[in-house]
């Protein structure tokens, strides 16, 4: 492993899943005697990412080929959002899901460091993945994007004090991809400001105007993405106890086509089983 890659993983992975990272930093399977049927195959599992065990397959496949050839981006992206995935769309254990987020963040680094004047800043050792942001490129907001997905993810399954500590790298990196490509992954930066401004303390800025207004906006460029309306309800309707809301989005939700938009059917399946699970528990979220 290059010193710019210890330093970016020094830097930018949670101290607390450390340990995780270096496991994952290591080649995770034997490399691929043939790359090119094992991409293949890899493309042709992760068609069926809604199935959790042929995503474990692709997974595995992918890190044969990042085994076989370090510094894969193609492999590392699908590593990346794949265990993101794998926690956010199939596992419903805590532990479970903090295991793969922890994964996904380490793979992220990896994507990172890919580029050389990112990780060579983080190498100096007096920056941090904040201000270090400046130089990444629209080649890197897949990466970006993902990993600061994972990264919220895991911070807020571990607790409001890990939260906060990671937000600044988080909002970072997120404001990087709305710099550089506002419209990714179905306007993603706008449906994650829409739940930060929910999501955050209100010592911290919590502010549901905003939020709504975020939100409001990925759903107008994205009526069809079923996340955008899953988390309006999930992180505003809830803040906001409007209980209304919260039943109409995600009724919606389960009554709408999850083939709507072919290339994320399995995300957006996801979504509805997060829905179900969001209106089961509605006597949890409301008052009365």
């Amino acid at each position: 492993m290059s010193l710019a890659l210890l330093a970016l993983l020094a830097a930018s992975h949670p101290a607390e899943a450390k340990k995780k990272t270096e496991e994952v930093s290591a080649p995770a399977a034997a490399p691929a005697s043939d790359p090119a049927a094992t991409r293949t195959a890899a493309e042709a599992l992760w068609a069926q990412r809604g199935d959790e065990a042929k995503l474990r397959e692709a997974l595995t496949s992918y890190e044969q080929l990042l085994a076989a050839s370090p510094g894969d981006r193609d492999a590392l992206y699908h590593l990346l959002r794949g265990y993101y995935f794998l926690g956010d769309g199939h596992l419903t254990d805590k532990d479970q899901k903090l295991e793969v987020w922890a994964k996904a963040i380490g793979y992220g680094n990896q994507c990172l460091a890919l580029n050389a004047e990112y990780a060579g800043l983080l190498a100096k050792g007096d920056e941090d993945p904040a201000s270090a942001t400046r130089t990444l490129t629209k080649d890197d907001v897949p990466c970006v994007y993902w990993t600061s997905s994972a990264l919220g993810k895991w911070a807020k399954a571990s607790g409001i004090g890990l939260t906060l500590k990671h937000l600044p790298t988080v909002k970072a990196y997120m404001t990087k991809v709305g710099e550089l490509d506002a419209a990714y992954y179905y306007d993603g930066p706008d449906r994650y400001w829409g739940a930060y401004y929910a999501a955050i303390p209100s010592f911290a800025g919590q502010d549901l105007n905003k939020s709504k207004e975020f939100f409001d906006k990925a759903i107008a460029a994205n009526p069809l993405f079923l996340g955008n309306h899953v988390l309006l309800a999930g992180e505003w309707a809830v803040k906001k106890q409007d209980k209304a809301t919260f039943q109409k989005e995600l009724e919606w939700v389960l009554a709408a086509d999850a083939t709507a938009i072919p290339d994320v059917q399995p995300e957006m399946e996801a979504a509805q089983r997060q829905a179900k699970a969001l209106l089961a528990a509605i006597d949890d979220n409301f008052a009365n």
